[in-house]
């Protein structure tokens, strides 16, 4: 699935998810959410696509929702689309947040409003130094969506995300990394190399075992410690049935990487 404002490129294991609407800084209209979680739960259920690497064309991640929408919904029209179009925001939300597989947000200039909460839906955010994010919608008139409410404070607990939503300032790439927000900030020139590193890395692992252990971490907060037990007790129990989980002990013995296959 590829449309002019939404790129896909595969290679390697590692499909590249890009946002293309430069001229309105990679602002998401209305249909485009619909389009994103079609493209998600696509990737989800190909074999052969290991990770996701999600980012934004040329020097911006992505501005938020875009209410003006290219005359998709006229801004006086707004308040005929509560309901519907916020589901369709959390259908993207959704698809992207439970991706099985590995996901990367790759991000320098602004990831805004939505757009800030879409590269917390990732499992890992990296960022450049030129990033800037910022929990706009209190400046807006509106209250967090894309799913802000949930990611932000198991990012960096609950006050800093109660600042952060409530004055909706901007900050900078330094003041996220700092506050938890990022997992790493890399120079502009390097954040390419850097996102390649790590996709290939995780292309390049089991997928039945990072799958288990990415649903593991999610379910951890709403479990206790002996249900956690539990659940890791089946999750083993499934990876010692697979052939990855041979191959990787026969090449430990071997004394050679193993290749995995997701069986």
């Amino acid at each position: 699935m590829t449309t002019q404002r939404l790129l896909v490129d595969r290679a390697d294991g590692v499909v590249t998810v890009t946002l293309n609407r430069p001229h309105r800084k990679n602002a998401v209209p209305e249909a485009m959410w619909d389009e994103l979680a079609e493209l998600f739960r696509s990737i989800a259920s190909r074999r052969s696509d290991r990770v996701v690497v999600l980012t934004g064309a040329d020097g911006d991640f992505c501005s938020g929702a875009d209410l003006a929408g290219d005359g998709e919904v006229p801004p006086d029209d707004l308040d005929t689309h509560h309901l519907s179009a916020m589901r369709r925001v959390g259908a993207a939300c959704t698809a992207i947040a439970e991706m099985p597989k590995p996901t990367i947000a790759k991000v320098s200039g602004v990831a805004v409003g939505a757009g800030m909460n879409m590269a917390l839906a990732c499992d890992l955010v990296v960022a450049d130094r030129t990033a800037r994010f910022a929990e706009i919608f209190a400046k807006r008139g509106l209250s967090v969506d894309f799913g802000g409410s949930w990611f932000l404070p198991r990012r960096i607990g609950l006050h800093r995300a109660k600042e952060l939503a409530f004055f909706a300032d901007l900050i900078d790439a330094a003041e996220a990394d700092r506050i938890g927000l990022v997992n790493r900030v890399v120079e502009p020139d390097e954040l390419d190399a850097f996102v390649a590193d790590w996709a290939a890395r995780l292309a390049a692992g089991p997928p039945i075992a990072l799958a288990q252990t990415k649903r593991l971490l999610h379910e951890s907060f709403e479990s206790t410690l002996p249900q956690s037990l539990e659940r890791e007790g089946s999750a083993q129990t499934i990876n010692l049935g697979t052939a990855d989980t041979k191959e990787a002990i026969t090449a430990f013995l071997e004394r050679r990487d193993p290749t995995f296959t997701g069986r």
